[in-house]
């Protein structure tokens, strides 16, 4: 299984808490800086080989050209991600809106996003919807559905057979009453009635404490309808960490049940405090790592020890490969391959470049009342 990486343009520029916005010397001012700089991650890991794009933010008078920057970088653009939850009308809902003229405002910006797709040779519309309500009664639950039902059998009808749908969930934020989709049943059941290309994608923040995510890519996959990921970490609740940093033990699980095909795989993460560039290689190599260590799992053994019942020794299996420490093989693998056998020292000479190049200046940051 071949590892394969998407990194997401909207990770290496500003971004911020829910309190304030934190700029950093050297951020790219545009999308094709952003594209630098995914290109420069893939260069030094050598499995991060293609970058998300998220419209409008990514917009470009001539996508011919981003599509060719992007190849003379290396990489090949990854899923596209429309945006639905910032403007104005979305206040109540896109998709969902009670009123049919914001719901066709969102369907047209989601057909939109198909042509860009396809201009751009992507395989794959990736779809998190804001939608849901903060009040019993604001809206009729079930109607809710219904439209959104709607627009999507819209949206996948348009889409031609090289792309898939990827339809994400989220049980909280910004709706903290009932979201639309809010959990992988309820985007399975979407799925469902869709059609085939249409498939759950798993974002590793938007889930509850205490939920067994390896046991939903079980069983999605064990259905064909594991679209991908969104990797980041959940102890803040949403994008905002690094892969890895707080449970990598449930990363190698995930990896370990993802047995067949590797499914698209994107990093989501919005980096805060740390370095950006640096903290999206650390991602890289965080999943280089958990996979490599999942490969090594005796499945046979595992197996035997299963159908003996011998709780702690299929246990011990898991546990013997995840103490495996892989990362001498891991940079063997990369300088093999023309990458880094340590990306993180070598990506300094590129930081002070951009650093020089696009300025380290930065500017007050706004919050609350400013």
């Amino acid at each position: 299984m071949k590892l394969e990486i998407e990194t997401p343009s909207w990770g290496y520029g500003d971004s911020g808490t829910r309190f304030a916005t934190f700029q950093q010397p050297g951020r790219p001012r545009d999308v094709f800086e952003r594209v630098d700089d995914a290109g420069e991650v893939h260069r030094l890991t050598g499995t991060a080989g293609a970058v998300a794009l998220h419209f409008p933010w990514d917009h470009v008078d001539d996508l011919t050209t981003l599509h060719d920057h992007a190849r003379a970088r290396g990489l090949r653009i990854g899923a596209v991600n429309p945006n639905l939850f910032q403007d104005p009308d979305y206040k109540l809902g896109s998709i969902t809106h009670p009123d049919a003229g914001v719901r066709r405002k969102a369907t047209d910006h989601l057909l939109e996003c198909v042509e860009i797709a396809r201009k751009l040779g992507s395989t794959a519309q990736s779809l998190w919807f804001a939608d849901g309500t903060n009040y019993p009664g604001q809206d009729d639950l079930a109607a809710r559905r219904a439209r959104m039902l709607e627009c999507l059998a819209e949206l996948y009808a348009a889409m031609p057979a090289e792309q898939e749908l990827l339809l994400e969930y989220k049980p909280f934020e910004p709706a903290f009453y009932a979201t639309d989709l809010a959990d992988w049943g309820s985007a399975l059941l979407a799925c469902l009635k869709l059609g085939e290309r249409a498939k759950v994608l798993v974002d590793l923040g938007h889930h509850l404490h205490g939920t067994n995510i390896e046991q939903i890519v079980a069983l999605l996959g064990a259905e064909g309808r594991l679209g991908g990921f969104h990797f980041n970490n959940r102890k803040y609740a949403d994008d905002d960490l690094i892969v890895g940093s707080v449970n990598p033990f449930e990363l190698f699980l995930i990896f370990f049940e993802l047995a067949g095909a590797l499914p698209r795989l994107t990093i989501d993460q919005a980096h805060n405090v740390e370095a950006k560039v640096e903290a999206m290689v650390l991602s890289v190599l965080n999943l280089q790592e958990a996979h490599a260590k999942a490969l090594l799992v005796d499945r046979e053994a595992l197996a035997a020890a299963q159908a003996d019942g011998d709780v702690l020794g299929g246990h011990r299996i898991l546990l013997d490969a995840y103490k495996t420490d892989v990362r001498p093989q891991c940079a063997a693998m990369r300088a093999a391959a023309g990458a880094a056998d340590d990306p993180v020292a070598e990506l300094r000479p590129y930081v002070e470049r951009i650093v020089a190049e696009r300025g380290s200046t930065v500017s007050v940051a706004g919050g609350w009342g400013r």
